[in-house]
C-alpha cells in the first residue's frame, strides 16, 4: 500500500468534523431503515425448507451451489481433545466482502450499507457496499444482481485500494475464504436509499455501539494499513503538536511505528512455523447421520449434551432483497462468546497479547487469535485456571476495559449470534513473559501479517478493526 493511500486511510480514521452526517443522524438512518423493510424469519423443518434436502452424505441446495452442511471427523495432536466429530459448513466459493470510497471534501469516505441479514439479532446493521457469494452474483438464486457489483468486477489496478483473500470463522466454516476489498471512484455515483457515505472515524465510533456495525464490515476495515514509520519519526511529530498522550494516541503508535517491537516479524514468523511443522490437522468427511455424539432429526442437528451449536432450517422473507424469499440451514449457538484482547506498554510502545490457535477449518493449520476467545464453550462454566488470561478479563477493574461492546456474527450464516468483544489495557500485574503459543505484537506487526492472508483469524480481526484513533 503506497503512502498516498495510507494517508487517506488516516486522514478519515482521524477526522471528526468533515462529515456528512452526526453518529445521532446514522443511528437514526439505520432505526428507519429496520422500520420500513418488511421482516418475517421464522424456524421450520428441514423437510420444510425449500431446495435443500439431505443427501448419503450431507445437507445441500439442489443446485449445487451457495453451500452445504457437511459433516467431518477431527484428527490432531494440538491440545487435549485429538478426535472429535463435527458439522461444519462447506463453502468453497469465494465471495465479495467490498466497499466503494470517493473524497468527498478531501476526506475518503466509505459507501455504506444498510443491510438486513436473516441471522442479525436487530436486522439491519451496517454492511460493505457489496456483500455477495459467487452463487449470489453469478444469479443462481434467479435474483437481481447486487447493486455497485459491476464496480468492483471493472475495477482498473489504480482504483485498488485493499485487495485481500481473509479466512472466516475456523469452527464453523471448513477453509473458507472471502475476498476484502476497497476500490476507490472518482465520479459521482447513484447512492440508493439504503446506503450511506460515512468516514472511517464514524464506521469506528458505530462499532462502540451494541450490533450496529456487521462483522463482514469490520473484516474488510480491520486489513487497513496506515503507514509504517519509524519510532523517531513519530516521536518527533508528537514533540511538535504536543499531543497530550491517551489510549488513542497509544492504539495510533503502536499502529504507525514499524522499526520497533518486543519481538521482531522474523521471530514471529519462525515461531509460527514451528507450530504449523509440529502440529497435524487430518479433516475426513463423514456421513451426517454417522458423526459420533451428534444427533439429527428433523428439526435440528445438535449435540448430545446441547453444548458448541446446533444446525437449524429457517424460512426467510425479506422485502428488499435480490430474492424476497427463501429457505436455508443455518448456525444457532448454545451460548453467547467472548472475544478479548489484552494489550500492554513494553518499552513504551503497546503490544497485544496474540495466542496461536488450530481451528478445524482453518486454511493452514494455525492462525494468530485473541488473547481469549470462547465461541463454542461457555465461558461462565470453563473452570478456573484452564483457559489463560480468561480469569484475569473476567474479573479485571472497570478502568481497565478500553473497549467493551457486544457484536454479531455474520448473519448471513449464523442465527442471532453475538459476541463480546473486549479490549483491557494492563499493568505490571500482566508479566511480559506469556504462557506457551502466546507472543507480544503491535498493532502495526498484525496489519504487515494482515497483508499475507491468512495469519490473523477473524475474531483477532474484528477486534482490531475496533481500535479508533480518537
Amino acid at each position: 500500500m503506497n503512502k498516498e493511500i495510507s494517508y487517506n486511510f488516516l486522514n478519515s480514521a482521524l477526522e471528526t468534523k468533515n462529515q456528512y452526517k452526526s453518529l445521532d443522524d446514522i443511528k437514526e438512518w439505520l432505526k428507519n431503515q429496520n422500520e420500513i423493510v418488511k421482516v418475517q424469519i421464522e424456524k421450520t423443518s428441514f423437510n420444510n425448507l425449500k431446495s435443500w434436502s439431505f443427501n448419503d452424505f450431507s445437507l445441500v441446495h439442489e443446485s449445487g451451489k451457495f453451500f452445504s452442511i457437511d459433516g467431518i471427523r477431527v484428527k490432531t495432536n494440538w491440545g487435549n481433545i485429538k478426535s472429535w466429530d463435527q458439522p461444519i459448513i462447506n463453502q468453497p466459493e469465494i465471495g465479495y466482502l467490498g466497499f466503494i470510497t470517493k473524497k468527498i471534501n478531501g476526506v475518503l469516505h466509505f459507501l455504506c450499507q444498510a443491510k438486513i441479514e436473516p441471522g442479525n439479532v436487530n436486522y439491519v446493521q451496517l454492511s460493505p457496499t457489496l456483500q455477495a457469494t459467487r452463487s449470489n452474483y453469478s444469479q443462481v438464486h434467479k435474483g437481481k444482481k447486487p447493486l455497485y457489483l459491476e464496480y468492483f468486477q471493472k475495477a482498473k489496478p489504480k482504483q485498488i485500494l485493499l485487495d485481500q483473500l481473509q479466512s472466516e470463522q475456523g469452527a464453523r466454516f471448513l477453509k473458507k475464504r472471502n475476498r476484502n476489498i476497497i476500490i476507490q471512484v472518482e465520479e459521482d455515483i447513484e447512492v440508493h436509499e439504503n446506503f450511506m457515505w460515512l468516514t472511517l472515524s464514524q464506521l469506528k465510533k458505530m462499532m462502540t455501539f451494541d450490533n450496529l456495525v456487521n462483522m463482514d464490515t469490520r473484516t474488510v476495515i480491520s486489513g487497513i494499513s496506515y503507514g509504517n514509520y519509524n519510532s523517531e519519526t513519530v516521536n518527533f511529530f508528537n514533540l511538535i503538536y504536543k499531543e497530550k498522550e491517551n489510549i488513542h494516541s497509544k492504539f495510533l503508535k503502536s499502529t504507525l511505528i514499524s522499526d520497533k517491537g518486543f519481538l521482531s516479524l522474523e521471530n514471529i514468523i519462525t515461531r509460527l512455523t514451528h507450530l504449523k511443522s509440529s502440529f497435524d490437522l487430518e479433516i475426513n468427511k463423514i456421513p451426517l447421520r454417522n458423526m459420533i455424539d451428534w444427533s439429527v432429526n428433523n428439526y435440528e442437528i445438535h449435540h448430545h449434551e446441547n453444548k458448541y451449536f446446533k444446525i437449524i432450517a429457517v424460512d426467510v422473507k425479506i422485502s428488499n432483497r435480490e430474492v424476497v424469499n427463501w429457505s436455508q440451514p443455518m448456525v444457532e449457538p448454545v451460548q453467547d462468546g467472548l472475544c478479548a484482547f489484552v494489550c500492554k506498554e513494553i518499552d513504551g510502545l503497546l503490544h497485544f497479547a496474540v495466542q496461536t490457535k488450530l481451528e478445524c477449518g482453518n486454511h493452514d493449520i494455525i492462525e494468530f487469535a485473541p488473547t481469549v476467545q470462547t465461541l463454542t464453550d461457555n465461558y461462565k462454566n470453563i473452570k478456573s485456571g484452564n483457559l489463560p488470561f480468561l480469569d484475569y478479563v473476567l474479573n479485571v477493574d472497570t478502568e481497565k476495559i478500553i473497549y467493551s461492546s457486544i457484536q454479531s456474527e455474520e448473519g448471513g450464516r449464523f442465527y442471532k449470534e453475538q459476541n463480546r468483544n473486549m479490549i483491557v489495557l494492563a499493568g505490571n500485574e500482566i508479566d511480559v513473559i506469556l504462557p506457551e503459543n502466546f507472543v507480544w505484537m503491535t498493532l502495526n506487526q498484525m496489519n504487515t501479517f494482515l497483508k499475507f492472508n491468512n495469519f490473523l483469524n477473524i475474531q483477532a480481526r474484528n477486534l482490531m478493526s475496533l481500535i479508533s484513533f480518537t
